[in-house]
């Protein structure tokens, strides 16, 4: 399940049966430890035994069309024959809906009556048991938190490999402990929940967490896969967002082969390391010494250490020596040296292709700053990125100034508000003024909403292209 949801498909389906099959025991009301057991109900319903096995696939068929057979999430309509000694001979039947009467066949399709008629069926009395597997996690909530409290059950939740990530606060705190073990039940892939006891960002610079086990073993060592990478990372010691795998996936497609990117606050390498699979040069930095020692590992691991090189500085510094990091690098013949795909054994050595050197290109084509907390308060870094070097870039040169892509926090709005507050923050840092438009276009900015992360608080990601006036000015 992608980070946030909760699968109810279930719900059109039971609403077939109406409500009482899933009404609430009255003993889970208010409960503040998960009782399984008070979710069983027994349902007197008919079933369709079959003559012979082999004629259930087709009239399971023909009685789904006439909405006949008892449709439930996670229930299997196929079951052993009501008759202990027919079942222990493999027999079995078709579980029906309750509104199909045993006594009563003008309740049944024309399909029932005539296979009935022929011997093919026999409609007889049949007991289901429905189980605390077939409630869904918001059947099972409702039944257990107080009525004032059904209007936003907790539905929400970042996951990072097996561990779901919740933020309950308020009025649900005295039942965390439930909601995580029902979300435990309800998702198999899930093993560990946890609850945030702090905000990320404000407490912490390096985005961590303090948190407190719900539910499973408090184990944090996750693995988890975005863009034909793999991640293997300790989630209590990095930052990592799930939700953010579309964002990674835009930015990165925006990479060329043999380009640098500059990636300042780069966690473990979401952008990173597929940009290196696809041939892109990064210089990734991470002040967090963890997220570092991680992305080491990861950039091994994905076998990308041609072209990733992990830094672990402070991003303000690390932007002002960047670009002069990359054009020594440049200078002095550095390249990626690429393998050949492996060629049968009975090729000649003489015969087979040669490792594929790429050079270092002396100028970055992008920056990717994703702290959206503060990244915008570093852009003043950027002034005099390329003083003295001119000669690299158009109309002397072939390069074009890097594109920055910084992420950022701002109000929602539905007018032009919160793009000229960033316009407005940017032009404090930088000195120039720019307006929403195309980032290709001089004094433009593309300004684009990223995602919701609170009820008045947007992501955006702004892009632009470096203004000469800032990226050839005199160094502070």
């Amino acid at each position: 399940m992608e980070a946030g949801g909760i699968n109810n498909n279930g719900q059109g389906k039971k609403s077939e049966l109406g409500m009482n099959l899933f009404r609430a025991p009255a003993a889970a009301r208010a409960a503040k430890t998960l009782d399984r057991a008070l979710f069983s109900r027994t349902l007197p319903t008919s079933a369709a035994c079959v003559r012979e096995n082999k004629l259930i696939s087709r009239y399971r068929k023909q009685l789904e069309r006439t909405r006949e057979v008892l449709a439930l999430d996670k229930f299997d309509p196929v079951a052993a024959h009501p008759d202990a000694a027919l079942a222990a001979q493999g027999r079995k039947c078709l579980v029906l809906k309750p509104d199909v009467q045993v006594a009563a066949p003008e309740t049944w399709s024309s399909v029932l009556q005539e296979a009935s008629s022929t011997g093919d069926l026999s409609v007889v009395p049949f007991q289901v048991t429905v189980g605390y597997d077939l409630w869904s996690y918001l059947d099972v909530m409702r039944s257990i938190l107080p009525e004032d409290l059904h209007g936003e059950i907790p539905v929400g939740f970042n996951t990072a490999g097996h561990v779901a990530h919740l933020n309950i606060r308020g009025q649900y705190l005295p039942y965390r402990h439930v909601i995580a073990q029902v979300i435990l039940d309800k998702n198999p892939n899930i093993r560990t929940v946890i609850n945030k006891t702090d905000n990320v960002g404000a407490e912490n610079e390096f985005r961590t967490f303090t948190y407190e086990v719900l539910a499973g073993p408090d184990d944090l060592l996750v693995e988890v896969s975005e863009a034909g990478c793999v991640f293997r990372f300790d989630y209590a010691k990095v930052y990592w967002n799930t939700k953010l795998g579309t964002e990674h996936g835009r930015i990165c497609a925006m990479f060329q082969p043999g380009e640098v990117v500059v990636d300042v606050m780069a966690g473990i390498g979401p952008f990173a390391v597929p940009a290196g699979k696809k041939g892109v040069f990064v210089w990734a930095n991470d002040k967090n010494p963890e997220s570092y020692r991680y992305l080491g590992g990861i950039i091994k691991r994905n076998k990308v250490t041609e072209f990733v090189k992990p830094f672990n500085q402070d991003g303000h510094h690390f932007i002002k020596h960047a670009a002069d990091m990359v054009l020594d690098a440049s200078r002095r013949g550095d390249c990626a040296v690429v393998q050949p795909i492996k060629v049968s054994r009975s090729i000649p050595p003489e015969q087979r292709p040669k490792p594929t050197r790429i050079p270092v290109p002396p100028t970055v084509s992008h920056f990717v700053m994703n702290l959206p907390a503060s990244a915008l308060e570093f852009l003043h870094n950027f002034r005099g990125l390329y003083e003295g070097h001119e000669e690299l870039f158009t109309p002397r040169g072939s390069a074009r100034l890097p594109l920055v892509h910084v992420h950022c926090f701002g109000a929602k709005g539905d007018d032009a508000t919160p793009m000229e507050d960033i316009c407005r923050r940017i032009f404090a840092e930088i000195g120039v003024q720019l307006t929403p438009g195309d980032a290709e276009e001089e004094g433009r900015v593309a300004i684009l909403e990223v995602r919701d992360v609170a009820p008045a608080k947007r992501m955006f990601c702004a892009t632009f292209r470096l203004p000469p006036e800032v990226a050839f000015a005199s160094r502070a």
